[in-house]
């Protein structure tokens, strides 16, 4: 008999499965790296992230390709552009795993998807259709609630939900030309200079551990956090070319889910009867988006003659 046809959904899905699922786990990581501070953990996070992608383009014999983009102009600064993003993404999120803020996070990625919408309207002039609206303005009344719950404006949650967010959209501007390799090299190259002024600063102020000072298995950890950087950006990379969106939307919920159970369960960080109304009117928001989304997606598309 014939071997059966490769499914491409049925790879996809376990490529966004297992991508979604290293990003929700990603908190208990930075947790063992102490006493790696905050800072010193993002800046090996670079310096290795360029490491193993340096190992990856050997293999796959990518470097004439990434030559070839760095090049360009273009696509070289909307890299740095890019490069910024991610680092202050990584720089709150890991501030915010470390000082016992991982519901924040948590609150972040599930904001995200409603922000992405939002930068839609403001960036790409799109027009929203009537769930979309009511999604975005439930948002905001929960945003108001989560304000008043935390004490303060949460900052944490936003930033990420925002980094990430106008991340993609500079990412979306190239999309068609880079792949996930080159672009990640490229971005982790601009934030090199970023991450040894890190240390620099850290080591002379006193504010974390010397690299090797703290154990092996700290300093193995510190070197397998390019590993734990790239390979989540890589499967994304490759579920995104194989599945539909409306699979990509429903998936990526599993970050945050992860990521709030990890924050209530583990960390045992408190969920006051306000927090919970917040993150309730946030689920309501994001179910009507998910609906919009999948009857969005069921409808026939109408091709032009």
């Amino acid at each position: 008999m014939a071997a059966r046809e490769h499914n491409p959904v049925r790879s996809g899905l376990l490529f966004g499965f297992c991508a979604y699922l290293l990003w929700g786990m990603l908190p208990l990581y930075f947790l063992v790296l102490a006493p790696a501070g905050p800072f010193e953990i993002v800046a090996w996070r670079i310096i290795w992230s360029l490491g193993f992608c340096a190992i990856a383009l050997t293999a796959t014999r990518g470097w004439p390709r990434l030559i070839g983009l760095a090049r360009q102009p273009r696509i070289l600064f909307t890299l740095a552009g890019a490069g910024i993003l991610i680092f202050i993404n990584w720089q709150t999120y890991v501030y915010a795993t470390s000082s016992g803020r991982v519901v924040e996070a948590a609150l972040g990625y599930f904001i995200n998807p409603i922000v992405l919408v939002f930068l839609g309207v403001l960036v790409l002039r799109e027009k929203l259709r009537p769930l979309q609206w009511a999604a975005v303005g439930i948002s905001v009344i929960a945003v108001v609630v989560l304000t008043f719950a935390y004490g303060a404006f949460p900052w944490i949650a936003l930033t990420l939900a925002f980094s990430f967010g106008l991340y993609g959209f500079v990412k979306k501007q190239v999309g068609g030309q880079v792949d996930a390799l080159s672009g990640l090299t490229l971005e982790s190259a601009w934030l090199v200079p970023v991450a040894v002024v890190e240390l620099i600063v850290v080591g002379t102020t006193g504010g974390g551990v010397v690299f090797g000072t703290a154990g092996v298995g700290n300093t193995i950890l510190l070197v397998l956090a390019g590993v734990i950087t790239a390979v989540p950006l890589l499967l994304f990379a490759s579920a995104a070319r194989r599945l539909p969106l409306v699979y990509m939307g429903l998936l990526q919920y599993l970050t945050p889910i992860i990521q709030f159970i990890i924050g209530v369960l583990v960390e045992h960080e408190q969920m006051e009867p306000a927090r919970w109304v917040g993150f309730i009117i946030i689920w309501v928001a994001l179910g009507l988006l998910t609906f919009d989304l999948v009857r969005f997606s069921r409808r026939p598309r109408v091709t032009s003659m």
